[in-house]
């Protein structure tokens, strides 16, 4: 069998086994996290708790969050869903009702993935604490996507993916642009 198909196959039935295999009082718990980030509200809400009550750390580290959540949001959804028109997983294949409440758009990338890990990894570098107390939610998150049907696990692989990239480059690109305008 060809890598492309082993990966193909390996993507379905991740995402069968995690729609089918999750408890529902896990998955209600994951669901309310999840209504908690849709639109971006529980990395919005953290980044204002830094903000207030962080100092400077806490105002540089949400800065920093919410630069990386924009990056990941343009890039995943602006620009990757407008790339790859993938279906959302079979419904057939998860028993719950929540796999009628999902989007009609392109299923790859998760862009709520790829905001919840590009805020999480841009707020670490400055303030270890809070990332480590953010990467909860944002696993749930991550979890979440695929458990509901809203997407395959392979487009949640690539939307952590477009997070991490996207808090490197919040992270990264002032200073290299300042190199860049010095030289």
């Amino acid at each position: 069998m060809e890598l492309s198909a082993v990966v193909r196959e390996t993507d379905r039935a991740v995402t069968r086994r995690t729609g089918e295999g999750v408890p529902t009082p896990a998955g209600r718990v994951l669901s309310l996290v999840e209504e908690a980030a849709e639109s971006a509200k529980l990395w919005c809400g953290a980044a204002v708790v830094m903000a207030s009550f962080g100092g400077w750390r806490g105002r540089r580290a949400a800065a920093a969050g919410l630069t990386a959540l924009v990056v990941a949001q343009v890039a995943s959804n602006g620009l990757g869903k407008q790339l790859a028109d993938r279906p959302r997983p079979p419904k057939e294949w998860f028993p719950h009702d929540e796999v009628e409440d999902r989007p009609g758009s392109s299923s790859f990338p998760s862009g709520h993935t790829a905001g919840a890990v590009a805020f999480s990894v841009a707020v670490a570098p400055g303030w270890p604490a809070a990332g480590v107390a953010l990467s909860v939610p944002t696993i749930m998150v991550a979890v979440e996507r695929v458990q509901s049907g809203a997407h395959y696990a392979g487009d949640v692989a690539a939307g952590a993916a477009i997070g991490l990239l996207s808090a490197w480059t919040a992270r990264h690109a002032p200073r290299l642009l300042w190199r860049a305008l010095r030289a």
